[in-house]
């Protein structure tokens, strides 16, 4: 029994080793790299993806890595393997593999420069690559636009149940505010509508996309103005009563609109103008992720951090702990109107049903799943919980089942969450992975 112990362990080494030594190229492959290789994949799909789809008996590249048609499909399993093999697979990995050394000079080439142009050139790399994929179909650009979104609402959730320690159940609520602030400020202004009446300021599409954002800004003021709602009565009180009242305004919020024949009722309100492109709802979630990122490591998140460690210490410290929460609390309820007006205008239509229980489920999925206290892991979590729960979309039902159980899983094993207490350092993102200098050395001992 100790002799097949005793195997099975040196087996189980001798597989690491053996996978360690073929990721040991791809460690070397800085972010530029993988995000160039994107792209070519992207776009050789563009050249070839639907001929080669025809070719293996898909009657259209698959929507979603092929995940969705090996559920809804069983017998199309080795094609869509085979495409996502030929399209995505071998294309990244030769290119990744074989440009690394290119890339690595390339990013210490950009690092001579200030380090926004790095930053550019690899959301312009970014966005290149998710134009191009979106690009395939309208569902893809659909799933693209909602995912962004959802990084929004998880990091500023984040703020509050990550770096200010509270539990908070509100931001459906504060996600209705910013959709209903919004679309009736582009509706009355820009269409229209057999409600409002004819357009208050009729410009053209060009001019509409112009002032877009201003109405999304105006639905993060309504959300943050609804949040001292919350905050005011909450934040004299300790403990869990955050979390009691800010379900309670949930509920609120979403009886409100249900009551207001003025935005539709339960109907909901539609007729929204088709302002939301991916270009827009790109730069809001990079905007949002820089802000939140800054803020996270300010001052103001350094004493939130304080507040969340010790209220009574930080207090001692000379921290102002109400106006700190005050602050974060506000600043996070902004940002989940922002997401709730962009919300709006990717659907074109939103109803008070849409912002309920279910809503606040895949919030506090998306951020547990990712990790508290992480930007990256607000990220990783709303990505990874989306196109999870997109790929799961044939189940019906049983989605709903297999995805708490994923979860459960993960509290058990990784109850912090996948990337937790994690800063996001841009500079560090931005270096090469293996310096100039060190390329000769490292190619010697590779040999």
């Amino acid at each position: 029994m100790g002799a097949g112990l005793e195997s099975s362990t040196t087996n189980r080494s001798s597989m690491r080793n053996r996978l360690s030594s073929y990721w040991e190229p791809y460690s070397q492959v800085p972010w530029l790299g993988w995000l160039v290789s994107a792209l070519i994949a992207t776009l050789l799909e563009q050249l070839i993806g639907t001929p080669l789809a025809r070719v293996l008996g898909l009657t259209k590249p698959p929507a979603l890595f092929g995940l969705v048609i090996m559920l809804k499909e069983p017998g199309l399993i080795p094609s869509a393997l085979v495409y996502v093999l030929l399209i995505y697979l071998v294309p990244i990995g030769l290119v990744a593999r074989f440009g690394a050394s290119l890339a690595n000079k390339v990013a210490a080439r950009l690092l001579d420069y200030p380090v926004v142009l790095s930053a550019l050139v690899h959301i312009a790399l970014l966005y290149a690559t998710l134009h191009l994929w979106s690009g395939v179909s309208d569902y893809r650009l659909l799933v693209v636009k909602l995912t962004l979104i959802a990084v929004i609402v998880t990091l500023s959730l984040n703020v509050v149940n990550g770096y200010m320690g509270e539990f908070s159940c509100s931001h459906p609520g504060f996600m209705a505010l910013g959709a209903y602030g919004a679309s009736v400020f582009t509706v009355l202004l820009f269409v229209q509508d057999s409600r409002f009446g004819p357009p208050l300021l009729p410009l053209p599409l060009v001019l509409q996309h112009v002032l877009f954002p201003i109405s999304l800004i105006v639905g993060g003021l309504v959300a943050a103005l609804g949040a001292l709602l919350v905050a005011i009565p909450s934040f004299r009180t300790r403990g869990d009563y955050l979390a009691i009242i800010s379900l309670a305004f949930m509920f609120i919020v979403k009886s409100l609109f249900e009551n207001l024949e003025f935005v539709g009722g339960p109907r909901g309100l539609g007729n929204q103008p088709d302002l939301a492109t991916l270009p827009w709802v790109f730069f809001w979630t990079m905007a949002c992720i820089w802000i939140i990122n800054n803020f996270v490591r300010s001052i103001l998140g350094k004493a939130l951090n304080a507040v969340r460690d010790g209220e009574m210490a930080a207090d001692a410290m000379t921290v102002n702990t109400r106006h700190t929460k005050m602050v974060a609390f506000l600043f996070a309820a902004f940002w989940a109107g922002v997401s709730g007006g962009l919300f709006a205008h990717v659907l074109r239509y939103i109803n008070p049903g849409t912002f309920g229980i279910r809503k606040l489920a895949e919030v506090l999925a998306m951020v547990y799943l990712g990790g508290l206290n992480s930007v990256a892991g607000s990220v990783v979590g709303a990505v990874g919980f989306n196109l999870l729960s997109e790929a799961l979309r044939p189940l019906e039902i049983f989605k709903w089942i297999i995805i708490p159980v994923l979860l459960i899983v993960l509290m058990v094993f990784r109850p912090t969450g996948l990337i937790a207490f994690t800063e996001l350092d841009v500079g560090e993102l931005l270096k090469p992975k293996v310096k100039p200098e060190e390329e000769v050395e490292y190619a010697a001992a590779t040999r």
